[in-house]
């Protein structure tokens, strides 16, 4: 109970949902680690800073992926997607539903513009989910499901630092295994949340949703994000290319940080975007991307502290003779503790390093497979991102549907995609660590 991983994992949690900034809960739960393992302040702060540079990799894609985003959305290629959504799909719920799904999911790989396109795509949506009746909880849903779905799945965008952050730490801690076998393990856990959509969409919000209206807000909304009749021209084509060319990079030298500088490149050579505004394009990525950067960055410190200081092993001594060898009672109470952990982060990026370190040694211990220890380690890093407060996938829906003031976040956001994406993730990834 005295456990160092125990204490600081509980006042990480515990800050977090206090509503502490994440980077500072980490911080002081990497402090705390340090002190019950008998390091000094200073000694501690020097072990997190020497840790750090485990995730630098995944913090240069993520900043140069904001950064790509920004010029992206510069050149209004967005605004085609909005109108043919309106023209085409007025009066099919389901339909629309599924194509706000399909779009937010091509935002994590083949346009990874990550949240950055849902205050371009909803508030002008969002008078016609009203005439629509359309149940906003519904759209939180599909947001949220192509936020995470994609790269809990695939290996592409920000499914392949996903996956190869899933690889990498699950190398540093002693277990082999290779980033191609990452999307086999989790495939089940990624149907299960295809299963959520599918319930949500088809069953929990299907009935009729009436909001009141409010015409001087819905004037002031339309008034703003009103599209205007703009024609497709060559510096559209070439931000096509300039995304296919992204693309093709990353998946064939596996490297988003290839793909993504490829694409800044392309965008400055066809002269789609000023050159002499890459200062403020690159400034406004970082201000998009670099908190989930600096979050990754430090818990890789504070996993640093719990391997090195020995704690993560003590802990795993005494959890094997407690579970005995009983394998499911241990998938089980990690997938809790991933919930547990995510839920106070809010980041499904940020906690694998974390969960890794004490995840790893555990299932080396009780037997578990490669295949069914990353299974174990996504699913707990996904479990809990989809209804946090605090999480992209959440703050990103809400951000554009509370453009008029009437979503309220946790009750029309956290709830719903907690209980059709959690629960399903937490089911089907205990079936695929017991498969796999």
């Amino acid at each position: 109970m005295f456990n160092a991983v125990v204490i600081s994992v509980i006042v990480m949690v515990v800050l977090s949902l206090l509503r502490v900034n994440v980077v500072l809960a980490i911080l002081f739960a990497a402090l705390t680690a340090g002190l019950v393992s008998g390091l000094g302040v200073v000694s501690s702060i020097d072990m997190l800073i020497s840790g750090m540079g485990g995730q630098a990799s995944t913090a240069l894609s993520y900043i140069l992926l904001g950064a790509f985003a920004v010029m992206i959305g510069h050149t209004g290629i967005t605004g085609f997607l909005v109108r043919l959504l309106i023209n085409s799909l007025k009066g099919k719920k389901a339909f629309m539903l599924l194509a706000i799904a399909g779009v937010a999911s091509l935002s994590q790989n083949v346009v990874p513009v990550h949240i950055a396109f849902i205050p371009i795509l909803i508030p002008p949506l969002l008078h016609l989910f009203d005439k629509m009746k359309l149940d906003r909880r519904g759209v939180a849903t599909s947001l949220t499901f192509g936020l995470k779905a994609p790269y809990v799945m695939i290996p592409a965008g920000y499914g392949l630092i996903f996956h190869g952050i899933i690889s990498g730490e699950m190398q540093a801690n002693g277990m082999e295994i290779a980033t191609s076998q990452i999307p086999l393990a989790m495939l089940l856990p990624g149907l299960g949340m295809v299963a959520g959509l599918l319930i949500a969409i088809f069953v929990t919000y299907k009935k009729d949703r009436v909001i009141t209206p409010n015409t001087e807000t819905d004037s002031e909304i339309a008034a703003t994000y009103e599209q205007e009749n703009v024609s497709f021209t060559t510096k559209h084509l070439f931000t096509l290319i300039a995304i296919i060319a992204t693309l093709i990079v990353q998946l064939t030298f596996e490297s988003l940080i290839l793909g993504a500088l490829t694409g800044i490149v392309l965008m400055f050579a066809f002269r789609v975007v000023p050159f002499k505004y890459g200062d403020q394009f690159v400034n406004d990525g970082i201000k998009m991307m670099g908190m989930i950067a600096f979050v990754m960055l430090i818990a890789s410190g504070y996993a640093t502290i719990l391997k090195e200081t020995g704690a993560v092993e003590s802990l795993v001594e005494s959890s094997s003779a407690y579970l005995g060898n009983s394998m499911l009672l241990a998938a089980i109470l990690m997938l809790f503790v991933g919930m547990f952990i995510t839920m106070g982060i809010g980041s499904s990026f940020g906690t694998i390093p974390i969960l890794a370190a004490l995840f790893v040694p555990l299932c080396l211990a009780l037997g578990f497979s490669p295949l069914a220890t990353a299974a174990l380690i996504g699913t707990a890093g996904a479990i809990g991102d989809a209804g946090s407060p605090a999480s992209d996938s959440t703050l990103g829906p809400t951000a554009g549907l509370n453009a008029d003031g009437r979503h309220n976040h946790i009750w029309d956001t956290c709830v719903p995609t907690f209980i059709h994406f959690n629960i399903p993730l937490f089911l089907f990834g205990l079936a695929a660590a017991m498969i796999l």
